[in-house]
């Protein structure tokens, strides 16, 4: 009984599971855009600050996983995030997180904020 490994088939099928991960032109991908694996961009999506918040909903847009993200946030009644593109707070999808004090009389527009694409010298 011989035993022979393929390791030209196992790096191509390597190489091709990597170049998958939260690309954009693939909608049905199998990993979320906001994972690297090390938690680098958690910080984003359960802070308090408004512009990091919508960095996050940018990171999410065109995700292909978004909706099972969302609807798996809500399932676990998850307290606060950016899960699937929306802020949800325990368990609820809201627009803006509720600000300390009294309302705004008029208040402030929601913050959208443009994902920068990342120059391709930079990409490892």
């Amino acid at each position: 009984m011989s035993l022979t490994l393929d390791t030209a088939a196992l790096v191509t099928d390597e190489e091709n599971e990597l170049s998958s991960i939260g690309s954009d032109d693939d909608p049905g991908s199998r990993f979320p855009r906001c994972s690297d694996g090390n938690g680098t961009l958690s910080h984003l999506f359960f802070s308090d600050d408004d512009y990091e918040l919508a960095r996050a909903k940018a990171i999410c847009g065109p995700c292909g996983l978004k909706e099972s993200c969302l609807s798996g946030a809500i399932a676990r009644e998850e307290p606060y995030g950016i899960w699937g593109g929306k802020l949800v707070l325990d368990g609820v999808c809201v627009d803006a997180k509720p600000t300390r004090g009294r309302p705004r009389k008029h208040p402030l527009p929601i913050l959208v904020v443009d994902e920068a694409p990342i120059p391709a010298h930079l990409v490892a």
